[in-house]
């Protein structure tokens, strides 16, 4: 286990170096499209100057965005004690600070944790998830969320997305200006091959990013889910969170595709057997629910409580 945690660690850091890397390869590309063979270094700084500003804004100011957007307000004293007690315990058991509690006034069952590190976290839950599940369910979708700030989770997925962000905001601003600006200026020699590479790659370089950003979050959550299930010690708490949330057909109004990767489940809400539906996976924020609840029951030997109060059985 704590193998896999360390490999996974080192993945994702190695994916986060490529993706900045893939961030400056753009820069230089459109630098060549705009200025020829002497400007390459112009594209390259103006990537990196964007990609180092919203680095500094995503650094520090994330987890107040991520909380306003959801409608989190945070939680008082005398408040939701079950709720406190839960994020008090694991933070002792994961040995990191109690992060800050928030709570969203909202139906739909769902969770998330933000924050730059341990030391500056939060974790927010909906009034949805509250009422839904039992105490082992709530510790389990907590531990899940604690993991995610022991692991630095939270601070890695926040330089994804502003990563995103960035290769995005790059690609417009050259779509933007080489339809309609005066394209003489690219210079002659094969400054239209560029051209060309860079028009295409302003395209389709949103689309690699969110890929990218995706399949760590999908590492993330299986590594949080098995991180989650041996804090609480006991696997069958997520597990039965995991399906009662999956089968809960409310959806997150406020979510949207910016913060949708934080949460513990897929807040926006699809119908099953939609048309494109394996298509649209690929673009999926989570791994699938059935494959998350299938490991924490290995972990738990087979033992798996069907239903609330019901005696365990053993599949």
């Amino acid at each position: 286990m704590y193998e896999e945690i360390s490999s996974n660690k080192w993945k994702s850091m190695l994916m986060m170096f490529l993706f900045f890397v893939f961030v400056l390869g753009i820069g230089y590309i459109i630098g060549r499209a705009w200025r020829g063979s002497d400007g390459w270094y112009f594209g390259v700084i103006i990537a990196f100057v964007i990609a180092l500003i919203m680095g500094l804004v995503s650094f520090y100011k994330s987890d107040s965005i991520a909380l306003r957007i959801s409608g989190a307000r945070e939680v008082g004293e005398g408040e939701y004690p079950r709720y406190r007690h839960a994020v008090e315990g694991l933070a002792i058991a994961a040995g990191v600070p109690p992060p800050r509690i928030y709570v969203i006034n909202s139906p739909a069952p769902n969770a998330f944790a933000t924050g730059r590190n341990p030391e500056h976290s939060a974790i927010a839950v909906t009034t949805g998830l509250l009422d839904m599940l039992s105490d082992q369910e709530l510790e389990g979708v907590i531990a899940h969320e604690m993991s995610h700030i022991k692991n630095y989770d939270i601070l890695i997925m926040c330089l994804t997305v502003v990563l995103v962000g960035t290769v995005i905001l790059i690609s417009d601003i050259f779509l933007r200006t080489f339809w309609f600006g005066d394209s003489d200026d690219s210079g002659g020699g094969g400054a239209w091959i560029f051209m060309i590479i860079a028009i295409v790659l302003a395209i389709l370089a949103p689309i690699i990013a969110q890929l990218v950003k995706l399949a760590i979050g999908r590492k993330r959550e299986f590594l949080a889910d098995a991180n989650g299930a041996l804090l609480t010690r006991y696997p069958p708490g997520l597990a039965v969170a995991l399906e009662k949330l999956q089968s809960d057909p409310r959806q997150f109004k406020r979510a949207n595709k910016a913060t949708a990767h934080m949460f513990i489940v897929q807040p926006l809400k699809t119908s099953k057997g939609a048309k494109g539906g394996r298509f649209n996976r690929l673009f999926d924020t989570h791994p699938p629910i059935e494959e998350r609840i299938r490991r924490l029951n290995q972990m738990s030997g087979g033992f798996v409580p069907t239903q609330l109060g019901e005696t365990p059985t053993v599949e």
